[in-house]
């Protein structure tokens, strides 16, 4: 393993935005992870561990620590009857685990196909799409203490999984995930929850979809919402979106009879922020200088080309300010900012 100094990060993020970092190393194992760490320890630098990047904002600036690329692969799997408990090392592709595991005719992650990043961020941000969220499945998670210098196994319940948050997320900087082991099923049920999702089957006229149709309809879908990563930097997603009271909801309701909302339990209630952000902000298809949010989806900043991420925060807080001052919700960020 080698320690390189002042790379650039702006490759290594989906955002393509950000200066460098001081120290910079890639590892593939754990001995790897052990060198990296008693570098930072006898430097005194901070650590920073990147997956796919595709979650993250880097600074203008840089970031002036070591940054770690989790680079750990490996996949085995054992069955038990119906049931298949796999483990996937943090550094595998996410899409591809994704795609292998509907290939061998494992139920449980297909509604979470297309998502850019890497098995090692998946617990931390509990990953979710189209009604399914990673927590579903999630068995174990063997992470790093770095605090206490030692190997722990996390349960599920230890996990601590929330909305888009997770005991890795709260105490961040602390765990470092090494692999995920998921419970899936070789006889498991299809997900079509999501409007979006029936609404495809139904033009299609398929009434009873396989594993693959229904990872190849989400990606369809992925496809039509979200830029192409090929064209634009992007972070997919940069805000939460929004789950308030149901009091709450029926105040805004009243306001704006269209909205959408979804029921969480007897008293709270998830509102796609992006319809707040189109119907009521007018922030879909936006543009100014080099950032914008997506023609398709107004949840989605965008780089169209040599953007800084000081434009992106400006226009992010914008946005912020903008739904405070129509609805009275404080939006949170989704995408981490790194500094």
């Amino acid at each position: 393993m080698k320690i390189q100094e002042n790379v650039s990060l702006k490759e290594y993020t989906t955002f393509k935005i950000g200066g460098p970092a001081k120290f910079f190393c890639v590892v593939k194992n754990e001995n790897d992870l052990i060198e990296a760490f008693n570098f930072s320890k006898k430097n005194k630098v901070p650590v920073f561990v990147l997956g796919g990047g595709s979650n993250i904002l880097v600074a203008d600036e840089g970031y002036q620590g070591l940054v770690i690329k989790m680079e750990m692969t490996g996949i085995v799997h054992a069955e038990d009857g119906d049931v298949v408990h796999v483990t996937a090392m943090a550094g595998e592709d996410w899409d591809k685990f994704v795609e292998k595991m509907v290939g061998m005719g494992f139920y449980g992650l297909e509604n979470l196909s297309g998502i850019p990043g890497t098995v090692g961020a998946s617990p931390v941000q509990n990953i979710g799409a189209y009604g399914v969220e990673a927590k579903d499945t999630i068995e174990l998670v063997y992470v790093l203490d770095m605090q206490k210098d030692e190997y722990k196994t996390f349960t599920n319940n230890e996990c601590k999984f929330d909305y888009r948050n997770s005991i890795f997320k709260e105490e961040e900087g602390r765990y470092v995930v090494l692999s995920v082991t998921f419970k899936l099923n070789k006889k498991g049920r299809l997900n079509f929850g999501y409007k979006d999702i029936q609404e495809a089957f139904a033009v299609k006229r398929i009434k009873v979809p396989t594993l693959k149709q229904m990872r190849e309809i989400v990606l369809d879908i992925r496809s039509r919402k979200l830029p192409d990563l090929r064209k634009y930097g992007t972070a997919g997603s940069f805000f939460k979106n929004v789950i308030v009271s149901s009091a709450k909801a029926q105040e805004l309701l009243a306001k704006y009879p269209d909205m959408i909302v979804h029921a969480v339990n007897n008293k709270k209630v998830k509102i796609p922020l992006a319809w707040i952000l189109d119907h009521v902000c007018g922030f879909r298809g936006v543009k100014k200088g080099n950032v914008g949010t997506y023609q398709n989806q107004a949840l989605v900043l965008v780089n169209f080309g040599n953007a800084t991420a000081k434009e992106i925060i400006d226009l992010a807080q914008k946005m912020v300010d903008k739904v405070f001052e129509e609805t009275g919700i404080e939006i949170e960020t989704e995408v981490e900012y790194l500094n």
